[in-house]
């Protein structure tokens, strides 16, 4: 989820966008932007205009991740200033016709909140991930939803300055293609709450995030080929500590690679299927506190 805006907003968000199917093939975000395009009585807000929108049309009737490129990697600034029309990827002109829609980004034109539906296949729980640190809208949404759903995370990337894609809230596990009605209302349930947080503001309080650290591959010989998975102590321990000396990936002839890190660390996107062709086997966060400064209506 994200403001649209360059700087934070402390005045009511105004209108919303809702987005599903970004990538294709999780389906959570998929079939609840579905019903609510079609009855969008449950997503309304009083003074708030909410636009549920399906992003990546070919990619859902597909039901496969995306059909050119990453659309969730396709919002560069370079992507979307540039030319060529029909002979640009699918995805890179669908970025451009959302950003022409909901945008441009940074502009006082552009939605002031967005909410970005994902599915992973690791076992994350509900996942929200805020683009900045000092967005105090966005931090004190993200305290309601907190003190609202206990199984929710904050993860704050390490590169909030050239994120190329939208905030966006993950819930899994969840098998690509696949509907599970857990996952699908855990997913809606914060959208209730987030939706409900747009007309209220909260005094601050601290919130406790995840900061991403590092990007760690599989094991590979000198072929690149990968030789071990992950083990099965860290298997679905998303969010739990990774201590130096705990075990991390098992070879295939059943050898312990043990986890050689400073301190300790939380791991999350542990063995997420998308990832093995970006080759990470997980991603290490550490944990931090935030104080959301209190905000008033304007």
């Amino acid at each position: 989820m994200s403001s649209y805006h360059s700087a934070a907003r402390l005045d009511e968000a105004r209108r919303v966008a809702i987005f599903g199917g970004t990538h294709g093939n999780e389906m959570s975000g998929v079939m609840l932007v579905n019903l609510w395009v079609q009855n969008n009585t449950e997503v309304q807000r009083k003074g708030v205009e909410v636009q549920p929108f399906i992003t990546n049309p070919k990619a859902v009737e597909k039901c496969t991740r995306y059909v050119d490129t990453d659309l969730n990697r396709a919002f560069t600034p370079e992507n979307l200033s540039t030319l060529g029309g029909g002979d640009l990827p699918y995805e890179v002109r669908r970025a451009q016709e959302i950003n022409r829609m909901f945008g441009p980004k940074g502009s006082p034109e552009a939605y002031d909140v967005i909410f970005d539906l994902h599915n992973t296949t690791s076992n994350m729980g509900c996942t929200l991930l805020l683009e900045s640190s000092k967005d105090h809208f966005n931090l004190q949404m993200m305290n309601y939803i907190q003190a609202s759903v206990s199984n929710s995370n904050l993860y704050l990337p390490v590169d909030t300055l050239h994120r190329s894609s939208l905030n966006s809230l993950e819930v899994g596990p969840q098998p690509q293609g696949v509907l599970r009605s857990n996952i699908f209302e855990s997913m809606r349930d914060i959208l209730k709450h987030a939706l409900d947080f747009i007309e209220l503001f909260n005094a601050g309080r601290t919130h406790y995030i995840f900061r991403l650290s590092e990007r760690i591959d599989y094991p590979r010989d000198d072929n690149g080929n990968i030789i071990a998975m992950v083990h099965p102590n860290l298997q679905d321990c998303d969010w739990e500590p990774l201590n130096p000396g705990d075990p991390m990936f098992q070879t295939f002839d059943g050898k312990t690679i043990h986890y050689q890190g400073s301190g300790t660390v939380y791991p999350t996107f542990i063995n997420e299927a998308a990832y093995y062709e970006k080759q990470q086997a997980f991603a290490t966060t550490r944990r931090e506190s935030l104080v959301a400064s209190a905000i008033r209506k304007a």
